[in-house]
């Protein structure tokens, strides 16, 4: 693998795909909603990051 990584050193390469973000809630679930079977989730934080093609790119 490593043989390879060094063939690749110094190269352009073009990544084709879509890009997206991806965000993630992070909380605790206190609860189960009445309604439906959901769970009632308090939001702590959130965070985003690259994701698709932009994962690999990056």
């Amino acid at each position: 693998m490593n043989d390879i990584l060094d063939k690749l050193k110094g190269k352009r390469i073009l990544v084709v795909g879509d890009v997206m973000l991806d965000r993630y809630w992070w909380g605790s679930v206190g609860r189960i909603s009445p309604e439906a079977p959901v769970p009632i989730v308090e939001l702590e934080r959130t965070t985003v990051a690259a994701g698709g093609a932009a994962n690999v790119a990056a």
